[in-house]
């Protein structure tokens, strides 16, 4: 089995392929199970004849990128905010090649968690099958086919990716007006698609809002099972610096914990940062971690106060204003003041957090797009023929917009 921290093993940048001795060949694997492990076969390396017209190097090995180690689902932080792409990430893990969810895409902003998720897919099927699984980025997949084509080594470069069992690849915003690479994708994701082999992508953004990209391509990235990252509640974050401090074998009071969890909302990057800031200010100006100290280093922070805010924060402001408990709002009550309450809180999560009906209708007891589609309808219709109801709608935003700076 190939250590879980080594992608694409190249000792020389174009490395030579084995392949085992007949006496050591490994036995064929049981239908409809993941191969045995074989140590003597590296399961980045395959071996294809050359054409006339092709390089005399037979062998192709795509630049990829190692996995981290330490990404794990073990180590991932669970929350509201995270919880629909973690378990269908966990989902394919468990069962490569064997879930409807092909490909995933999963999407959200700067530093909340994609590229830790499709890593800890990778190293999980790594560390439990034989299975060949590549991590890539766009750029070095660009780089590889652009370089295949500049040597007349296409052939090679679609028998190498034909053989991965799991492809996964980063920031796919990247391919967007780079036509050439999105042929060589398409082409890719074809081939391994109707072979049943496992696809994951991650971007930044919703697949719909990435520009440049073709049709055809794009509908392919939208064509398996689309999961998006929020920033992280409350909860989350505090779950997230403690797991922080603990790793770093320091004791923080929970109350301290929870002052940072509550001025820093953006991303797991940055509040871990904050954390990491606030150590080494302790440690090297030997001073005691109290609030000051806090205030001190949350100044020197570049806390984005623009960001949207979530849309538990949004459920939540709204069900307190309208005094109602949220989780009547998750369930499925029909009374007058629970229903008011989830569609004012859909609303304003639409207008508000710029996610999707379906993912909106997710926070809200699971409901599906066509129920936040009527629910955000019914409150603007509602607004029109009622100025209390209206003056009550601006009263509440007032109140997201306060809390969430």
């Amino acid at each position: 089995m190939t250590n879980e921290n080594d992608s694409v093993k190249q000792d020389h940048p174009k490395a030579s392929a084995h392949l085992p001795d007949s006496a050591g060949e490994k036995p064929a694997p049981v239908p409809g199970e993941a191969p045995l492990a074989d140590p003597a076969t590296p399961d980045h390396f395959f071996n294809v004849a050359p054409s006339a017209f092709e390089s005399a190097d037979t062998f192709f090995v795509a630049s990829g990128m190692p996995l981290n180690g330490s990404y794990t689902f073990d180590r991932f932080i669970e929350g509201d905010c995270n919880q629909f792409a973690r378990s269908a990430a966990l989902a394919i893990a468990q069962k490569p090649r064997h879930t409807t969810f092909n490909p995933l895409l999963i999407y959200g902003g700067v530093g909340l968690g994609k590229t830790h998720l499709v890593q800890a897919i990778g190293n999980h099927v790594r560390q439990h099958s034989n299975y060949k699984v590549l991590y890539t980025s766009s750029d070095h997949f660009t780089s590889d086919y652009m370089q295949s084509l500049r040597t007349n080594r296409n052939n090679e470069f679609v028998a190498f990716y034909s053989s991965i069992d799991l492809l996964i690849i980063d920031d796919i915003q990247f391919f967007s007006d780079q036509e050439k690479t999105q042929e060589g994708l398409f082409h890719i994701f074809n081939i391994l698609h109707q072979a049943g082999k496992q696809i994951v992508f991650s971007t930044d953004r919703a697949p719909q809002e990435i520009s440049g990209v073709a049709d055809r391509l794009l509908s392919r990235f939208q064509g398996g099972l689309v999961a998006d990252l929020q920033q992280p509640e409350l909860e989350t974050r505090i779950a997230i610096l403690n797991r922080k401090a603990n790793d770093q074998g320091i004791a923080i009071p929970y109350a301290f914990i929870e002052f940072i969890a509550h001025h820093v909302k953006n991303n797991v990057r940055e509040l871990e940062s904050a954390l990491i800031r606030l150590l080494a200010h302790a440690s090297l100006h030997r001073r005691e971690i109290d609030i000051p100290l806090i205030r001190e280093v949350l100044g020197e922070l570049p806390i984005d106060t623009s960001a949207k805010p979530t849309v538990e924060e949004i459920r939540r402001i709204t069900c307190e204003y309208l005094g109602v408990p949220e989780d009547l709002v998750l369930g499925r009550g029909r009374r007058r003041e629970i229903v008011q309450a989830r569609h004012v809180g859909m609303y304003f999560s639409k207008q508000l957090t710029g996610h999707s009906l379906a993912t909106i209708g997710r926070y809200f007891g699971g409901k599906d797009h066509s129920t936040v589609i009527h629910a955000c309808r019914g409150v603007e219709n509602h607004m029109e023929t009622d100025p209390n109801f209206r003056q009550t709608l601006k009263r509440i935003r007032q109140e997201i917009e306060i809390r969430h700076r």
